[in-house]
């Protein structure tokens, strides 16, 4: 006769039986997710530490693409799978909004830029700028006014100052700001326009903050896109950015805040 299993051996047979149903009905421990986000190359140094941050408190990864925002706007309407996009303006996210390709109603402003005119040099560029009128340098490096909202601001400051005509032919121009940062610090660029926030915390080199007053608000929206609509992760990112740490972050690097 089979001896009866104990009341410890009967519990352990029960734990068993159910480890095993849980299994097969699929039950999993929830796992960390991901957010594919497409962010406008001004952005990249604060982008990386609010993606950390973000990571610290959800347990989310956030990968990040960095770039012009004229060419995100153009992968994204042809159907680049990014579910989140950080952009340099405002009208893209709400073109896109509009048109059903990112989340109506979900655009909001993250952050408003400022332009600096900056030599990797010090004592190139003066607190006045006047180094466009006097043209004592051969290259100056703007980003793709065509793409990139702050070169389209640089082309601006040019004309209110006067000096586009006589500064044009001495124009290198970059696929992004951050093409721009980079010609500017090799040296390549004697002088570049680029974003406050790439030249911030540099301890190096001189600069120009431009004043607002000669180029419109760099306004910079973010929008929740089709393909993050139902993903509570990009949904989370995009709330994260309203949070006071992550607009202390960004407030950081030279941003105002609405």
């Amino acid at each position: 006769m089979t001896p009866k299993p104990s009341l410890t051996e009967r519990r352990r047979l029960s734990f068993a039986a159910l480890s095993a149903a849980v299994l097969l009905l699929g039950v999993a421990p929830a796992r960390a997710a991901s957010v594919a986000v497409a962010v406008a190359a001004n952005f990249t140094a604060p982008a990386k530490q609010l993606a950390a941050g973000f990571q610290q408190k959800t347990g989310d990864t956030v990968v990040l693409s960095f770039g012009a925002s004229g060419n995100f706007f153009a992968q994204i309407t042809q159907g680049a799978p990014y579910e989140v996009f950080l952009s340099a303006d405002a009208k893209r996210p709400q073109t896109l909004a509009a048109n059903g390709l990112g989340v109506a109603g979900s655009d909001f402003t993250y952050a408003i830029g400022k332009l600096v005119l900056w030599s990797a040099k010090p004592g190139v560029v003066d607190d006045q700028g006047k180094v466009l009128s006097t043209g004592k340098f051969t290259h100056i490096a703007i980003a793709d006014p065509k793409t990139a909202p702050y070169g389209e601001a640089a082309v601006e400051t040019l004309k209110a100052l006067g000096v586009y005509d006589s500064v044009a032919p001495r124009i290198v121009t970059g696929e992004s700001i951050n093409q721009a940062y980079q010609f500017t610090a090799s040296g390549n660029a004697e002088l570049g326009f680029v974003a406050l926030s790439q030249v911030i915390k540099s301890k190096t080199g001189s600069e120009w903050l431009v004043p607002q007053t000669l180029y419109k608000p760099i306004v910079q929206d973010a929008v929740l896109l089709k393909p993050g609509a139902d993903d509570p992760a990009a949904k989370a990112f995009l709330a994260y950015l309203k949070t006071p740490a992550a607009l202390a972050i960004i407030r950081s690097y030279g941003y105002a805040t609405p």
